[in-house]
């Protein structure tokens, strides 16, 4: 990961830093902590006096930022008042969606759906088709981002109090709330900074590639979708009609595969409680701490650059960081192929497109930006066009309905190792059958019940005189 998430420094990265900062300090180093340094916790020097320095510290830290920011009350562990806050102040100043732009997305997408018909056996997932201004875009996508920050801010959020010695933690008291706070403006900063740019840049509401909007609403932002069309050689309602055909595509795959959702999420969970932390971070922010200095707000972003947290990759982690990938490639590489195969016919520029597409994710657009910023994942473009290749083969060599039959069942689904050998895959597809029922409890019930009736009969048939003779 080259970036961590939440502003944390790797721990890798960071060896040749931590380094020299032992060798600055010595063994008998004094910080503004005393002896509240890994060291100190984990061999019995736990200090009560240099805690109840460190805690007052960071009281006078959480009360200059209050005072600075204006957060108001916060529940969870991000204070998400203030992410809207600097999220919005990055927008600047935003235009209201025209008459005009909301005919033409209505009509985009109506032309898209009937297209895409033919590409896919999976039905319309929206319901309605709207435009939204980032303003709109924020406020819609907030509940999701929730969802996929609160486990990770959770789990950094209690890592330094499952630390402390017993001793500590009684004395620590009514101050751990105030470090939650503090904890939750930190975090509510790098995620307004971060929703504040995205919001800007999407064209789509699922163009991270994740469900981020309400379900069944489908949403285009006619600014983002005017700035990325200029310079394009395809004329603007031929742009709108191919990112309207993306749109729905994703909200068919999102609607009508339950599973994938939660999936998704789940995921960001396992990672988040693969995180562990370097408590000598901890000790390192504290050296040459002044509260004072926290009068200005922009000292909030300073103490994240510094890596107050530094999370240990775990081999649990890479495991779940590589399904989460995987998932995402798998859906953004299905939606590139379904897309292209409803518009080739209709749009003479779906295959510049495509490419433009693929080019922006390739130099990293807002989806690698923000999940590199939040989660600490890159959605690397090798995965998304092995994946492509992989629903390309599979709708060549076994049809629409065995190909969309696969997102039957996640157990069905292809893993990483298949996007490195996709041939495999599709042979594996065409000698089990049919693929949409395997491994579906409720298509298997059926079917026992099915085969259950006609033995019944066919038993009943062959032996017309039991009954009367009886």
């Amino acid at each position: 990961m080259s970036n961590p998430p939440f502003g944390f420094s790797n721990s890798d990265d960071d060896r040749d830093k931590n380094e020299d900062r032992d060798k600055n300090s010595g063994a008998g180093g004094a910080s503004s902590f005393g002896d509240f340094g890994a060291e100190g916790l984990g061999q019995g020097g736990f200090d009560p006096a240099s805690l109840g320095k460190m805690l007052s510290q960071f009281g006078e830290m959480l009360s200059g930022m209050g005072s600075s920011m204006g957060s108001g009350g916060q529940e969870g562990p991000v204070n998400y008042d203030v992410a809207k806050k600097l999220a919005r102040q990055s927008m600047g100043e935003v235009a209201p969606i025209t008459k005009g732009s909301s005919e033409a997305i209505a009509d985009a997408s109506h032309l898209a759906e009937l297209w895409l018909d033919a590409a896919t056996t999976l039905p319309a997932g929206a319901t309605r088709n709207v435009a939204w201004t980032p303003n709109d875009w924020l406020d819609n996508t907030m509940d999701t981002w929730k969802r996929l920050c609160d486990p990770v801010a959770e789990k950094v959020s209690g890592m330094w109090v499952q630390g402390l010695p017993e001793e500590a933690r009684q004395m620590a008291g009514p101050m751990m709330g105030m470090m939650n706070q503090m904890g939750g403006l930190a975090f509510g900063s790098q995620l307004g900074q971060a929703l504040g740019q995205l919001s800007k840049e999407v064209l789509t509401s699922t163009d991270v590639g994740l469900p981020l909007g309400p379900a069944g609403t489908g949403a285009l932002m006619p600014a983002a979708v005017e700035q990325f069309s200029k310079g394009l050689e395809q004329a603007d309602r031929e742009v709108l009609v191919f990112l309207a055909a993306r749109e729905a595509a994703h909200q068919r795959l999102y609607n009508h595969v339950p599973w994938l959702r939660q999936r998704l999420l789940a995921t960001v969970e396992e990672y988040a409680r693969g995180i562990t932390m370097d408590f000598s971070a901890i000790e390192d922010l504290a050296q040459g701490f002044d509260p004072a200095s926290l009068s200005d707000p922009s000292q909030l972003e300073n103490i994240l650059q510094q890596g107050a947290f530094e999370p240990q990759t775990t081999p649990e982690q890479k495991l779940a960081l590589e399904r989460l990938e995987t998932l995402l490639a798998l859906v953004e590489g299905w939606v590139e192929v379904v897309v292209p195969e409803a518009l080739k016919d209709r749009l003479p520029g779906v295959s510049a497109l495509s490419e433009t597409m693929r080019r922006r994710r390739a130099t990293g657009g807002p989806a690698e930006q923000t999940f590199a910023t939040l989660v600490g994942l890159e959605l690397r473009p090798r995965k998304l066009r092995e994946a492509a290749t992989l629903w390309s083969k599979l709708t060549a060599d076994a049809g629409i309905d065995e190909r969309d039959g696969v997102w039957a069942h996640p157990d069905l689904l292809p893993d990483s190792s298949d996007l490195d050998n996709p041939a495999a895959f599709v042979d594996r597809v065409l000698g089990g059958g049919e693929v949409g029922n395997f491994d579906d409890p409720m298509a298997l019930l059926e079917e026992t019940e099915a085969r259950e009736r006609a033995e019944r009969a066919e038993q009943d048939k062959n032996e017309p005189g039991e009954d009367t003779d009886s």
